[in-house]
């Protein structure tokens, strides 16, 4: 598989695998690195990091050839709670160091009067574990541009990553732009919608053009626009079908289909509204 560059010299795998609600978290992800991933994303909130640990343990993959992704979740924002948190989490993953470290979901202005320093005391504290040798790249998740315009204000080391909500009924298209305009790659998390999609008539005309299934062309789709899909599954069957992408390419006409298609799937969470829900 390819890997892009990010905008600090190292590099992250065009696809990686998501272990947000995995079933049987050590076996999925045992099955997705046999199936080829190199990118496992995790995050201390979803409870599973000694299992991805564990499975990271047992594989015959050297350490340096994975990318293990984590996140401080929302509630431990700040410098200290971040530095304790990142040494927890690498911990529980029984490693030594992290290939990418992320602020889950940003301080707001609905939660902290002061939530521009919140968030840059949390990259700084990330900025020193990474100088520190913990950490190779560090990133954001879920931050649209108000949120990066402040913290770029006093980052010594600007986001390598910005991790998204993106599928193709939900294009978060201003967060994109402002991104690539930065030089901060952008990984999509939920990019098959919760499967949401399985049954929509475009989308399954297209797979049946390619002899492929719906979740693989919604990846390829994602992967052809820069973008790094995150899918995920429980199923070793699901687990290979939705790496094998790199065989085919959507077409321009297919893409701007896919593209255009009505918007849908959307999970309700905002960065600006957070712990609330639209929906």
């Amino acid at each position: 598989m390819e890997n892009i560059i990010l905008n600090d010299g190292y590099s992250l795998p065009l696809i990686g695998f998501g272990t947000y609600k995995t079933e049987d978290t050590l076996m999925s992800v045992q099955a997705a690195i046999e199936s080829g991933y190199r990118l496992i994303d995790s995050a201390s909130i979803y409870g599973n990091e000694k299992e991805v640990g564990e499975a990271v343990k047992r594989t015959r993959v050297p350490r340096q050839h994975l990318y293990i992704t984590a996140k401080v979740w929302r509630t431990d924002l700040g410098y200290d709670a971040t530095r304790k948190a990142f040494r927890n989490t690498l911990k529980r993953l029984s490693l030594e160091y992290l290939d990418l470290y992320l602020i889950h979901w940003p301080a707001n202005s609905k939660n902290y009067k002061d939530w521009v320093k919140v968030n840059a005391e949390t990259w700084r504290a990330m900025e020193e574990l990474q100088y520190e040798g913990l950490i190779r790249s560090i990133g954001v998740s879920n931050f649209w541009p108000e949120h990066l315009e402040e913290l770029l204000n006093t980052a010594k080391v600007p986001p390598t990553v910005n991790q998204i909500e993106y599928h193709p009924g939900y294009q978060q298209t201003t967060v994109v732009d402002y991104c690539q305009s930065q030089n901060i790659a952008l990984q999509a998390w939920s990019p098959l919608a919760r499967g949401r999609f399985h049954d929509h008539p475009l989308l399954n005309e297209i797979a049946g053009k390619h002899g492929k299934t719906v979740s693989q062309i919604i990846l390829r789709w994602t992967v052809q626009q820069g973008l790094l899909p995150l899918p995920k599954s429980s199923r070793p069957q699901r687990i290979k079908e939705n790496i094998d992408i790199f065989d085919f390419e959507l077409s321009r006409d297919e893409m701007s289909a896919v593209t255009n298609m009505q918007p849908q799937g959307f999970s309700g969470e905002r960065p600006d509204i957070w712990p609330d829900r639209i929906n």
